[in-house]
């Protein structure tokens, strides 16, 4: 069986099993750096209890998810889950205020910092950072655990 087939089928009879109500599964798949990135969102008219407060739920889900694939699959890959593409969402809005971070810190030429964030996010900044081609940014991050957050440097 294909591994979106096997995550299409485990992440539905979670649903079920939760009696998390849902319309849909949609699972496509990427290329990251040449792993195999699947990216599945739960379309649904009540996403509220799938995500969570802060996203807390649907990590959860993601983890239960990744940890049953890999047990059925007996391959590695990395996946990410979505509910109505709030994930998608979150992580414009960190670009946009990783971009409006940006050009305060040029604009000053203080370090900016950005608020905490799940490991996941910070690695989008700096990720975005690093594939923009802002001359004179770096990016750093400091803190431990729950209160990790990124830096934005300015250098000359």
């Amino acid at each position: 069986m294909k591994i979106e087939a096997v995550l299409k089928d485990t992440l539905e009879q979670m649903l079920i099993r939760l009696e998390a109500p849902f319309e849909n599964v949609v699972v496509e798949k990427e290329d990251q750096n040449g792993t195999d990135l699947y990216k599945l969102n739960i379309e649904t008219e009540d996403p509220s209890m799938l995500i969570g407060f802060h996203g807390e739920n649907i990590h959860s889900l993601q983890h239960l998810l990744k940890v049953i694939a890999w047990k059925k699959t007996n391959e590695e890959f990395n996946i990410l889950l979505d509910v109505d593409n709030y994930r998608q969402r979150q992580e414009e809005n960190v670009i946009s205020l990783t971009e409006r971070k940006i050009e305060l810190a040029k604009k000053t030429r203080k370090t900016q910092i950005l608020p905490p964030m799940s490991p996941y996010f910070r690695r989008v900044v700096h990720l975005h950072i690093a594939s923009a081609g802002h001359k004179n940014i770096k990016t750093e991050s400091i803190g431990d655990g729950d209160h990790r957050q990124v830096t934005i440097v300015y250098e000359d």
